[in-house]
């Protein structure tokens, strides 16, 4: 192989292949689950958190909840039927987190935050915002 094209194939994989991961990563779709808002707290089915794929009903770990004009919730499903809802707005300067296996982080500064909102590393210095929830046979509440 000639130096040329050699060279020449390394800058195009260097450059490509952070674009090809980019494209990639973008084609996973956050969900976001239907809520309806009364009396100061969502209301999120549990049915949200189960979909098909492949006719088999899968469970998924979290749904995200959208309110107008403001950063989502992740509502998360922990052990044993409980659930944790954490606002995914990062508390150093208000840029929105992103879910990365059972860690936030936010892509502005680095900060990590555990699943329960608790910082674990910053910049950031406090933790997330969360809120309580509760639970009956079907739905999931979270007091905002």
């Amino acid at each position: 192989m000639e130096r040329r094209k050699f060279v020449k194939d390394c800058c195009m994989l260097a450059v490509g292949l952070p674009v090809l991961g980019t494209m990639l990563g973008s084609c996973t779709t956050r969900y976001f689950a239907q809520a309806n808002f009364s009396n100061d707290r969502l209301q999120v089915m549990k049915s949200e958190f189960q979909y098909l794929k492949k006719e088999k009903l899968v469970e998924r770990d979290f749904v995200f909840v959208k309110l107008e004009g403001e950063f989502p919730i992740c509502l998360y499903k922990e052990a044993e039927g409980n659930y944790s809802a954490s606002l995914m707005q990062c508390t150093h300067q208000g840029c929105e987190t992103h879910l990365e296996g059972k860690l936030f982080v936010c892509p502005c500064h680095g900060s990590e935050f555990a699943i329960d909102g608790k910082v674990l590393k910053g910049p950031a210095d406090s933790n997330l915002k969360t809120y309580k929830t509760e639970t009956d046979d079907e739905n999931i509440y979270i007091y905002i």
